[in-house]
């Protein structure tokens, strides 16, 4: 995507994998800046403290880690370590695990002379595939959101989303926004909704950021807004991302999505879903009961950091003190609220049998 007149990725590494830089989206929206990272530990903690986040963007990023930790030994005892270390940074993400899984094999194939070479290529893949499969899924969603402005007679779509799944949660395209980007340049009047997404933000400083950037119409609400537009029909359709998707159609997304997806359903507007295939758990035939919900810190709750007057970043209290919070990262959204699942393959209905139609390697 493009930020005034240059094409970003979030993540590219310019020397063969034994560096490579990110997107910093803590900077964001204020400050356009660029993380370098140059060894396992940087890859880790860029993960964790969600200087990158986004699923696709952190699978993307921890096989570029665990190319750098076989830079410094290839050997199999040190690339399980580095596995581990990086498997732990964020539970709920399964394009994580799917993306380690992935390189660990490929690496540990080859002979040990060969496997960091082998790692770099490999991860460069990862983010190279992330790429075609959101611009795929992007062309399927504006297929949606064209069928609505034909139906509206040219008047704006409007698209609610929740977090951010544009291309700041990727390499580049987005999930949830790739249709929308897709539709914008095909010349489609669309506009979106974006939640805040409290207690991070992610709707304000980065959705609102890059949907400005690329000159699409965009409103920003505050989280709770979202039923009041759903029940007035300001919202022709939601279309939200996700960081695991079980086998039966259960999307775990950031926390609040499922209250949206309760509010579509009550007022009839189409709840999607748009994910890579290696955001799905095949593993999981319940997502309710089987997806890992991170917690992270309460001071995430208690505490809002933005710009202050004179331009300075700033964190300031917003509880009382001593008040104590509880922030899980996610929620899952049950099969049931959703009307489809978007991606690289097509359209599925969310279900064990509609996913397993558009990928039917994964057997019965």
């Amino acid at each position: 995507m493009k930020i005034g007149e240059r094409h970003w990725r979030t993540i590219w590494s310019d020397d063969e994998g034994r560096s490579f830089n990110v997107i910093d989206q803590t900077k964001l929206p204020f400050e356009l800046a660029v993380c370098r990272i140059e060894t396992l530990d940087d890859a880790a903690c860029a993960i964790r403290d969600m200087v990158v986040r986004g699923a696709p963007l952190i699978g993307a990023t921890a096989a570029y880690g665990l190319a750098l930790a076989s830079y410094t030994d290839a050997s199999d005892g040190a690339m399980a370590a580095a596995f581990e270390k990086l498997l732990a940074t964020r539970p709920t993400a399964i394009n994580l695990r799917w993306a380690l899984e992935r390189m660990r094999e490929r690496i540990l194939s080859a002979r040990l002379q060969a496997r960091p070479a082998i790692a770099g290529l490999e991860a460069r893949r990862i983010a190279d595939e992330d790429v075609e499969c959101c611009r795929a899924i992007g062309v399927h969603s504006a297929a949606l959101l064209a069928e609505l402005s034909a139906h509206k007679a040219g008047a704006a779509v409007n698209v609610l989303t929740h977090c951010n799944a544009g291309w700041l949660a990727c390499v580049d395209w987005g999930t949830a926004l790739a249709g929308v980007y897709a539709a914008f340049d095909r010349g489609i009047n669309v506009h979106v909704y974006v939640d805040e997404t409290r207690p991070r933000n992610q709707g304000a400083s980065l959705t609102a950021y890059e949907l400005g950037a690329h000159g699409v119409a965009h409103t920003l609400i505050a989280d709770n807004a979202a039923g009041h537009l759903l029940q007035r029909g300001e919202v022709d359709i939601c279309i939200v991302g996700s960081d695991r998707t079980s086998a039966n159609g259960d999307v775990a997304n950031k926390i609040g999505t499922y209250n949206k997806a309760l509010a579509a359903k009550d007022n009839g507007v189409p709840f999607y879903a748009a994910l890579p295939s290696s955001t799905i758990d095949w593993a999981i035939g319940d997502g309710i009961a089987g997806i890992p919900i991170e917690e992270r810190s309460a001071r995430e709750v208690t505490h809002v950091r933005g710009r202050g007057a004179q331009g300075e970043l700033v964190e300031v209290q917003v509880a009382a003190p001593g008040t104590r919070a509880f922030n899980p990262a996610f929620d899952v959204t049950p099969a049931r609220l959703v009307s489809g699942i978007i991606t690289e393959r097509g359209i599925a209905s969310a279900s064990a049998a509609g996913l397993r139609q558009l990928y039917p390697e994964r057997g019965a």
